[in-house]
């Protein structure tokens, strides 16, 4: 008889360790699953990835931009977005499919529900119709206002100047620029009558 009731407190001593064993692990892993929900929640797991993309933007068939790019990452979800992390072009057409100007920079993002377009590192903006070059770390284009502002050091170089100023705005063709805070190697005209 004392042999019987030794193994039956041995059983149940492993019984209740098992019970403690698996109640601490039912807490251990309610938290975990907590993190594991919220990682569900957060909005950054991209949903396509494309190569070699090529977009255009057109207004009654006119063709107005085309912007191609190495790698598209979206993402979707609350606040939709695509990123460039390759880099990107955007080449502006005329009526007739001239190009006026092109924007390339070594990294993009664009958030499509605001329309806004960030282009950031290297970023230069040709406009081949007045040969100028605006070159800058940091752009934003505005696709519903259809302008082209910065608020890093911006240089633009004319056919006779080269102008550096710490505030841009320009329309989203390049044509027309404002630049802010301005310093620069300007070219003065003679007066003859002086």
């Amino acid at each position: 008889m004392i042999s019987v009731k030794t193994s039956f407190n041995k059983i149940n001593f492993i019984k209740s360790i098992v019970v403690i064993f698996f109640i601490v692990m039912l807490f251990a892993c309610k938290s975990d699953m907590k993190k594991v929900g919220a990682f569900g929640e957060i909005d950054t797991l991209p949903e396509l990835t494309a190569k070699n993309i090529r977009f255009i933007r057109s207004d009654s068939g006119n063709v107005q931009a085309l912007l191609t790019s190495p790698l598209l990452v979206n993402y979707t979800g609350v606040e939709p977005y695509m990123e460039f992390p390759n880099g990107f072009e955007v080449i502006f057409y005329d009526s007739v499919m001239n190009i006026k100007s092109i924007l390339t920079a070594d990294f993009g993002i664009n958030y499509e529900k605001q329309k806004l377009m960030e282009a950031k590192n290297n970023v230069v903006i040709i406009n081949k119709e007045k040969e100028e070059q605006l070159n800058t770390e940091h752009l934003v284009w505005d696709q519903r206002k259809k302008i082209i502002y910065s608020y890093v050091n911006v240089k633009i170089t004319t056919k006779n100047e080269i102008i550096e100023g710490d505030t841009l705005v320009a329309n989203e063709t390049f044509d027309k620029w404002e630049l802010k805070n301005t310093t620069g190697i300007f070219e003065i005209e003679d007066d003859e009558d002086m």
